[in-house]
């Protein structure tokens, strides 16, 4: 089997819409003024999507070290009752990993993301998903997922695919 090397893109809302929602204070919002004209909403940048009875939406700070590059993947996982946001609390890059598939991802379509400061993402229901990728330093982000009863978590193990990001120096 040969390696797969994957080539971060910029992170666009128009790329990633088959795997969610880019989450930013863009341009392209819906924005208005609030708070007697003292602050800005960007309105309904992403779907909260929690499925099955009993499920709850839970907000979570989740701390992610840096990663050492070249970096083997190892897992690639999924949330078939829940969308999942995140949304960096510093203005540091990181990099996403997506792959559409049902019952296991499709590799030969895998795609990888470098999400800019002020940048986060919502996967919808069901993506295939590396774990928290954070390039430079420690990272926290603030995590929009599904609580409640039932199995939301699905992981597929890169083990037998060999799968690389080679080189994460010269990324923002």
């Amino acid at each position: 089997m040969h390696d797969t090397v994957l080539a971060p893109e910029p992170l666009s809302a128009a790329a990633f819409a088959p795997f969610g929602d880019v989450i930013e204070a863009s341009a392209a919002a819906q924005r208005w003024q609030i708070n007697q004209g003292q602050a800005e909403r960007f309105h309904d940048l992403a779907c909260v999507d929690m499925a099955g009875p009993g499920a709850t939406t839970l907000i979570s700070i989740f701390r992610s070290q840096p990663r050492r590059f070249p970096l083997r993947l190892s897992l690639l996982e999924r949330h078939p009752l829940g969308s999942q946001a995140f949304m960096p609390l510093a203005a540091l890059p990181y990099l996403v990993v997506v792959a559409p598939g049902e019952s296991a991802p499709q590799l030969q379509r895998l795609r990888c993301f470098l999400a800019g400061p002020g940048q986060g993402v919502n996967y919808a229901r069901g993506t295939w998903h590396h774990p928290l990728l954070s390039l430079h330093e420690t990272a926290d982000f603030l995590v929009v997922d599904r609580g409640g009863p039932g199995l939301n978590l699905d992981e597929f193990a890169l083990a037998a695919h060999p799968i690389w990001i080679r080189d994460a120096s010269g990324l923002a």
